[in-house]
């Protein structure tokens, strides 16, 4: 006869009322059914008690601890809600009797943190990476959270924020609605939602109050083209029970749910609850789950067996004491035997790690009527979403979303994706300068509406938008976002550092800089001076100089041994000039004799040479080529002698003049258009004018581009980082933008038919400013430095080796002649005659010398008579002549 099998008590807690909990019973039934058909030959039987909650925490708690007490139970399934399933996992600790939930998911509840706690279901937190990586595919960049006010609710909200925010979008607005809404209470925070402008929404509610929502929100009207609409696993898992007109409300709408494979169990399953349930609501993901979970609390109980199944001790009491509860020793056995259960289940494979159901697989489905389609799967964090269940690597280098998903219906029946959101740009109104920007009608134009155009082109989503015209300063237009009336600026915005205060910039598109301009002065080759400008003045006075002192160590060093620069102090002060002069065109007469002269002449020969040819090219530019000298090169200058200064109207030059550079405010003029600043420049700072026009560098090119021969851009250059478009602190689609501008700039043929079409071709105007010079057009002596340092070293080197052999040679005659007594005045007098002497010794008198004698020599062979008397007269005559010019 056979052993009749142990009852186990099990506790089960549910909803009876709800969807659910009617399901999950049915099903429960079945998995008790099916599996001791399977296992006739165990020796336990798990006896479920079910008691119903109501939907009320204190209701769950009370059936949970009084069947912990009355009924022994050695573990409970359920209780249905996370919020019912945190005080009864706190009774279960105590008793140590394990509490296994198919259906509370919230994340707060971690069997972690609880030990007697099991979840055989995912928790939440498992579906934000696939939801984040949706929203990345489709590159939305602002997402409003609406969720129910409860446990389940708002205990998933900071994780998905933190997934959202990681692939590059952010949460401006979050929409809470409490389960007790009306309608009526609904349809205003709906009407709220509207009036924000953002399109893309995320869902995070339970069944009964979700389709309720959507209800309302297809009669608020979105539920039309534009909208874009996420739904989490707690309402996707539930579209089965959803009545028809909710299915008709959520067209277009995507959803993110746990893969079920669907095997032949499965199917047979789903024939055979069909036949037995008359429920109009369809079996759902949690009936599954509560299906397998029966199954593995029954595998655990049959390993535990029955040795302390009887451990608690009976009470009949129905007045529950929950702070004296008694313990179950078999709860903790099960504690350790039920993660370990791994077998092939109705929802897929199960096996508990760290004490819940192991994620899995997510399918991404679309509503469309009232049937959903599988429009892809997320596989994990690491290979995201894919079209196919088979993943294909390839499919990851896809950037295009479309290669990922298949072809999505959004709501309004429509295939156009929906943006984020249409976006407010302000404009800000300028009345001149309208090649950077122009409006007219909503409509911008200009070379700043062209990059920012060519900037969206390159965008992977479309960014709609609408102009929105500002009359204002710059500052201004940007304080409205951070007021939140424009969500962007696009405009000729220069990025300056005040202004990152409260707005982001993209990267600039332009070139960046402040400068000014000023008017400059006609050339000057109708001047009759005009042979002295190439050179300085400090370079005719040293050249002079230079002239001057050269020709004195030429006379110094000839003098004692070249007849041609001795004779009188006139003459010989005509020669040290008519010498060193004449070399400019190397026509000096005198020839040089000395060694020390001619190393002295060779080097001035030469910086002669250098200097010479610098002064002729300088001048032929001058007389050839059209010259235009500024009329002011140094702002200081200005701001010096109080002249006023003109910048563009409602930009930061103002603030710039006066904050950085110090200008008193009565001195700076505002105008608008290029007209005004030609005026203002021609007219002066002393007819009502202005000296310069202070701004950025693209105006000023423009300005100049105009005005080519009148004007030019002088002074330092102050640093600013360009134009750029403005958008609220933290928006994601500054990188985006960054991103787009960035590919713009670097398109060489495309940047350069922009400013073509705007500014056109500058060649010209750039070949007039090389013929400007701000810094003078005369050579100075500084550049010819070297030269005359090396030409003075040479001559002041030679000049002493000459004194020093000259006193060498002559001091012992000056100390025999002159005795010790006397006065160095008098030695130095004595030094002097003795130096204006000719060097006798000297080479060229030497050969002279040589050859007079040659003259005196009588033949040895002649004999006296006439011949002899003439020769000697002769000979007498030559000496006489020698002698005269030598005293000379």
């Amino acid at each position: 006869m056979a052993k009749e099998a142990i009852r186990i008590p099990v506790g089960v807690v549910l909803d009876l009322n709800s969807s659910v909990g009617a399901i999950a019973e049915s099903c429960m039934t079945m998995a008790l059914s099916d599996f001791y058909a399977k296992h006739a030959h165990y020796r336990t039987r798990l006896d479920l008690r079910t008691r119903d909650s109501a939907d009320d925490i204190v209701t769950a708690a009370s059936e949970a601890s009084y069947m912990m007490k009355k009924e022994k139970v050695q573990a409970i399934i359920g209780p249905q809600r996370s919020a019912e399933a945190k005080f009864v996992v706190e009774l279960g600790r105590k008793a140590k009797v394990p509490i296994i939930s198919f259906s509370a998911t919230s994340p707060s509840l971690s069997p972690s943190r609880s030990p007697f706690f099991v979840r055989t279901a995912f928790d939440d937190s498992a579906q934000v990476k696939a939801i984040a990586a949706i929203i990345e595919a489709y590159s939305w960049l602002e997402v409003v959270l609406v969720y129910e006010d409860t446990d389940y609710g708002n205990d998933l909200i900071p994780y998905l924020v933190d997934a959202i925010q990681e692939v590059g979008a952010r949460v401006p607005y979050r929409s809470v609605i409490p389960p007790s809404s009306n309608d009526a209470e609904i349809l205003r925070e709906l009407g709220r939602l509207k009036s924000t402008s953002i399109r893309i929404f995320l869902l995070h509610m339970t069944a009964s109050l979700g389709s309720k929502f959507f209800i309302l929100a297809n009669k608020a009207g979105m539920m039309s083209e534009g909208y874009a609409w996420i739904v989490t696993e707690g309402l996707s898992t539930f579209l089965d029970p959803v009545n028809s007109t909710t299915m008709d409300s959520m067209e277009g709408v995507l959803g993110v749910r746990p893969y079920i494979p669907m095997t032949k169990d499965l199917e047979d399953f789903q024939s055979r609850w069909k036949q037995l349930n008359k429920m109009t609501a369809g079996l759902n993901l949690f009936g599954l789950w509560a299906y397998d979970t029966v199954w593995a609390l029954a595998m655990a109980v049959e390993k535990v067996g029955t040795t302390s199944s009887s451990s608690m001790k009976h009470n009949t009491s129905r007045v529950i004491n929950l702070a004296s509860l008694e313990t179950s020793n078999m709860g903790k056995n099960l504690l350790e035997t039920i993660p370990s259960s791994k077998f092939q289940s109705l929802s897929g494979n199960f096996q508990l790690v760290k004490g819940q159901l192991e994620p899995s697989t997510f399918e991404i489905f679309n509503v469309i009527g009232n049937k959903e389609r599988i429009i892809g799967y997320w596989i994990d964090q690491q290979k995201g979403l894919s079209r196919q269940l088979k993943y294909d690597n390839s499919e990851a280098e896809k950037s295009d979303v479309n290669r990922r998903l298949k072809q999505t219906i959004w709501p309004g029946d429509t295939t156009h994706q929906p943006a984020t959101k249409k976006l407010r740009i302000g404009v800000p109104k300028k009345d001149g300068f309208h090649e950077f920007l122009k409006m007219d009608n909503k409509n911008i134009s200009g070379f700043a509406a062209d990059v920012f155009f060519a900037a969206l082109a390159k965008l992977p989503f479309p960014l709609p938008h609408d102009f929105l015209s500002f009359n204002g300063t710059y500052d201004d237009v940007l304080c409205q976002i951070k007021a939140g009336k424009y969500d962007a600026v696009v405009g000729d915005t220069t990025i300056v550092a005040n202004r990152s205060l409260y707005v982001d910039f993209t990267l600039p598109y332009s070139e960046s800089g402040v400068s000014m301009v000023v008017l400059v002065e006609n050339n000057e080759r109708d001047n009759i001076w005009i042979f002295l400008k190439p050179l300085s003045l400090d370079l005719w006075l040293t050249t002079g100089a230079a002239f001057v002192f050269t020709g004195i160590v030429i006379w110094a060093l000839e003098h004692r041994v070249n007849s041609e620069f001795r004779g009188p102090p006139q003459q010989q002060l005509g020669v040290i000039l008519s010498f060193t002069f004449s070399t400019l065109v190397f026509a000096h007469r005198e020839k040089v004799v000395n060694n020390w002269s001619r190393l002295v002449l060779i080097i001035w020969v030469f910086v002669v040479l250098i200097l010479t040819q610098s002064y002729t090219a300088s001048l032929a530019s001058m007389l050839t080529v059209q010259r235009l000298q500024p009329v002011f090169t140094d702002i200081r200058e200005i701001k010096r002698n109080g002249y006023n200064i003109g910048y563009q109207k409602n930009s930061f030059i103002k603030g710039f003049l006066m904050d950085n550079i110090g200008f008193e405010e009565s001195k700076l003029k505002a105008y608008v258009t290029i007209e005004e600043y030609n005026q203002a420049l021609s007219k002066g700072t002393n007819n009502g004018g202005v000296a310069a026009i202070f701004d950025e560098i693209p105006y000023l090119k423009l300005f100049i581009a105009k005005n080519c021969s009148k004007y030019t851009m002088v002074g330092p250059t102050y640093k600013t980082d360009g134009f750029g478009f403005a958008f609220p602190r933290g928006s994601p689609l500054v990188s985006y933008m960054s991103r787009a501008i960035l590919n713009v700039t670097q398109d060489k043929s495309k940047m350069d038919s922009i400013e073509e079409k705007y500014f056109g071709n500058q060649t010209i105007c750039d070949d007039q400013s090389a013929k400007i010079s701000s810094d003078g057009r005369s050579l100075h002596v500084y550049s010819f430095g070297g030269l005359f340092i090396i030409a003075g070293v040479v001559s002041t080197f030679s000049l002493l080796m000459y004194m020093y052999h000259f006193l060498r040679s002559q001091w012992p005659t000056l100390r025999t002649t002159i005795h010790s007594e006397n006065s160095f005045r008098r030695k130095m007098v004595e030094l002097a005659k003795h130096f204006d002497k000719k060097d006798l010794t000297s080479h060229p008198f030497t050969r002279r010398t040589s050859r007079v004698h040659a003259m005196d020599t009588p033949d040895e062979t002649a004999i006296g008579g006439l011949h002899d008397a003439n020769d000697m007269q002769n000979n007498s005559a030559v000496e006489n002549n020698i002698d005269v010019n030598e005293n000379e």
